[in-house]
């Protein structure tokens, strides 16, 4: 761990980290549009947006969530002409994905590797491409996480009815551990996938659950911080704005610890970390 501390801050995450917030800014509402509307072919679009806007109130409050909620409503309602939507979804995707590409750069950075010069096109559009892929596996993740809490909600207050409250506790562990496993996975496809790199999925899993673990540590204390502190109070009408980006920077802080980490774990007791066919070391 004092390894990956040390490479860890040698790498100015913070610069990186504010460079991946203010793309995130831009890149939030395409990407909430992008996957309720997807999710919402299999599951009813307002369910998602009541589970997204949960998960947002309890880490940055209620009034940072209502001000996402306002801009997700007339995406989520609005009837458009053909010509509209097709062009609507052209701008979607690309900023959507602006986010995806800045954290690729940054795991690049922590990773040592480059792109090649040649080839810059085919390289951004594989890029854009990837990126658009784990929005959509976002929202797979999102519409199972959905299903398997309507599931064991359900199940609950069957339970209540005929078993001891306790029984109910061990549920609601079990609704946590799912969803433990859902974001670890979705850490894992990260740094599998996104950057310019070949890795071992053995050389990955390990370092995604740490990940993932650091994660949900760092949002309940967020949460908690934020409540206690209430910085969006300094901000007046930019408070909203203010806290999405904290939360995308702090978030962007303990994704790059557990990408640095999974290097050293990787390097030590792996196969390694190698640049892919069409990229290069950073000596």
């Amino acid at each position: 761990m004092i390894t990956t501390f040390k490479n860890w801050n040698a790498n100015e995450p913070f610069q990186m980290s504010a460079a991946v917030s203010y793309y995130a800014l831009f890149s939030f509402p395409a990407l909430l549009i992008i996957i309720i509307q997807t999710t919402g072919i299999f599951y009813e679009k307002q369910q998602i947006k009541n589970k997204i806007i949960k998960e947002i109130s309890e880490v940055l409050g209620r009034d940072a969530a209502s001000t996402i909620e306002s801009m997700l409503q007339n995406a989520i309602d609005i009837e458009q002409t053909s010509l509209v939507i097709i062009i609507g979804i052209i701008t979607l995707l690309y900023g959507a994905t602006g986010m995806f590409i800045a954290l690729q750069k940054s795991l690049n950075t922590i990773w040592k590797v480059k792109p090649k010069p040649k080839n810059e096109l085919l390289k951004m559009i594989k890029d854009r491409i990837f990126s658009l892929g784990l929005i959509l596996v976002i929202g797979f993740l999102l519409l199972t996480s959905l299903v398997l809490t309507a599931l064991i909600t359900a199940t609950t207050d069957w339970i209540g009815e005929h078993f001891p409250n306790f029984i109910i506790y061990v549920i609601q562990f079990i609704n946590f551990i799912l969803s433990f496993i859902l974001t670890t996975v979705l850490f894992a496809l990260i740094f599998k996938v996104l950057p310019d790199v070949k890795i071992q999925w053995k050389d990955v899993w390990l370092g995604a659950f740490i990940t993932t673990l650091l994660f949900s540590i760092g949002k309940y204390a967020l949460g908690i911080y934020f409540g206690t502190v209430n910085p969006q109070s300094a901000f007046g009408a930019a408070g909203s704005v203010i806290l999405i980006l904290l939360w995308v920077s702090y978030s962007s802080l303990i994704l790059f610890f557990g990408a640095e980490f999974t290097k050293v774990l990787s390097s030590r007791y792996g196969a390694g970390i190698e640049p892919a066919s069409y990229a290069e070391r950073i000596s």
